[in-house]
């Protein structure tokens, strides 16, 4: 086979081979209006604090003075990790977190036990809702 039969065979393989490959398509996504809103439902759901499936970390439970004191500490140390004042008769307690999984809080309450080494995690009790 000569130079130019190669040439020729390389040429018509290597366009022969974006031809079969290439493809183009479009894609149409169709999709209820309501979808935006449950969406949105949903979102909100996800980031509520009062979901009690989430687990939470208790960094102070005592007096009101003290548990103000605990969360402006805990929120200046820790901007990402939102906290709650939270009271209990007859404490004011300061939860933060709302973690999807045992081992998401497990892994911040190793560092959040570093300033506050009494804390601990937990799962909130449901509230019956009515």
């Amino acid at each position: 086979m000569n130079t130019y039969s190669k040439a020729i065979l390389t040429l018509s393989l290597s366009f022969s081979i974006n031809f079969f490959y290439g493809q183009q398509g479009v894609v149409t996504i169709n999709q209820a209006p309501e979808l935006k809103a449950l969406l949105a439902i949903k979102k909100e759901m996800n980031v509520s604090d009062s979901d009690s499936d989430r687990y939470k970390i208790q960094i102070y439970s005592g007096d009101r003075s003290g548990a103000e004191r605990a969360k402006a500490s805990f929120d200046a140390s820790y901007e990402k990790i939102p906290s709650l004042l939270v009271y209990e008769t007859p404490n004011y307690k300061v939860w933060a977190g709302n973690f999807r999984s045992r081992l998401e809080a497990d892994r911040a309450l190793l560092k959040i036990k570093k300033e506050f080494s009494d804390s601990f995690r937990f799962k909130p009790k449901r509230k019956e809702r009515k």
